[in-house]
């Protein structure tokens, strides 16, 4: 019959942790009285228990190891302060490790002086939810990510705050995983950072102020709704880097502040809809080998370049786009310019070739140079126009 068993520092049948999880059997409820508690390496090993801690329940690790080490299903450990994780340069020590762990909930921990926050390998059916990490590393080298996934899948990561990290959430061979509700901001890296993980949504979160912005790597079957992408700024900053992408829809995302709002490399049938692209360095820049990408209903608003691109127009198409410094008109009154717009200016590929020419930014020079180009088009490409640039904004 599973029991109760309740651990404080006096008057209790246990003081510590690790003695009370080596006493209790599969099902047992563990409750840890407020009190800070010197403890590391607290393993748990093939037993389902239930572990949750009273306001105030600190466990101190004393820079000694790892918090939490699990390999158990139907585990859950909630509401209690982990703080002082090892540094290491060789190993991942994390406040919570989870390994071949499943149906877990690990909720309202909040993590103090990370090296790694939440580290989950080989698991799935999992939930992260409500944590609070943070970090005190002072370079990418010797900090750590807050929440990092591995070989993991069917895992939901929501409402979590996570700062001053190396990567605020970052997957790896991650499948059908749902990130929602998160705010990563000050993050030395990435915001957020995945590679080889397909399958996977991305709806609400709020990345801001990240080193290099969000990173998205050889994955395909993405989903990336209702997210905003901000204040992302220095010579390698974007909002979103695409590589290696296949089949996605970006919709009702908020692109604001960047140098680059998204970077497109490599990326294949993506649809770009009802996005908001505003007060960027450049809104879109895209590289080579992309294909069969849409770019529809979206609004460029006063971004200093709205697209840069490099080749040939490869079957992307950009349609029904509002463009705030389009100047086209509208006689029969349908809301479509009868002028199409060319969102590639001459400047914007001059500055690619010579990032120098930027101190020409205002000048009369080029606007004279961008209007010779848009009569007779010789170095953008010709046909990358959007024939259907839409008058009003688009509101979603």
């Amino acid at each position: 019959m599973a029991e109760t068993i309740n651990i404080c520092a006096t008057g209790c049948d246990f003081q510590s942790i690790q003695v009370a999880i080596d006493s209790a059997k599969s099902g047992d409820t563990l409750f840890i009285k407020k009190g800070v508690y010197k403890e590391f390496d607290i393993t748990i090993y093939k037993k389902s228990l239930y572990i949750s801690g009273e306001t105030g329940t600190v466990i101190d690790v004393e820079n000694k190891g790892y918090g939490f080490r699990v390999e158990a299903t139907d585990i859950s450990l909630k509401n209690i302060t982990i703080k002082n994780i090892l540094m290491s340069y060789t190993k991942e020590y994390a406040a919570v490790f989870l390994f071949k762990s499943y149906d877990f909930l690990l909720e309202n921990i909040t993590i103090e002086g990370a090296f790694f926050g939440i580290l989950v390998q080989k698991s799935k059916n999992g939930k992260i939810s409500n944590n609070v990490i943070s970090g005190e590393g002072t370079s990418e080298a010797n900090s750590g990510n807050a929440i990092h996934l591995w070989h993991s899948e069917h895992i939901k990561i929501e409402n979590n705050k996570v700062f001053m990290m190396r990567d605020g959430i970052y997957l790896e061979f991650g499948n059908f995983c749902e990130i929602n509700n998160n705010l990563s901001e000050n993050n030395m890296r990435y915001g957020l950072h995945f590679m080889f993980s397909n399958n996977n949504s991305y709806t609400a979160n709020v990345f801001n102020k990240n080193g290099a912005g969000v990173a998205v790597m050889f994955s395909k079957q993405i989903q990336m709704t209702r997210n905003t992408f901000k204040n992302n700024w220095g010579p390698t900053s974007y909002g979103l880097l695409l590589k290696e992408i296949n089949d996605a829809d970006i919709k009702h995302n908020i692109f604001e502040n960047n140098t680059i709002g998204v970077n497109a490399d490599g990326t294949n049938r993506i649809n770009f809809t009802e996005n908001n692209f505003f007060n960027n360095g450049y809104a879109v820049k895209v590289l080579g080998a992309c294909y069969t990408n849409t770019y529809t209903k979206n609004n460029f608003l006063y971004n200093t370049f709205n697209l840069s691109y490099s080749g040939s127009l490869n079957s992307n198409t950009f349609s029904e786009n509002y463009w705030s410094n389009y100047s086209g008109y509208d006689l029969n009154k349908d809301g479509i310019g009868d002028v199409p717009y060319r969102p590639v200016k001459l400047y914007s590929y001059l500055v690619n070739k010579t990032p120098e020419a930027i101190v020409l930014l205002r000048s009369l020079f080029i606007d004279i140079v961008d209007f010779s180009e848009k009569v007779s088009p010789v170095f953008t490409p010709e046909n990358l126009i959007d024939d259907k640039p839409l008058m009003k904004k688009v509101i979603w």
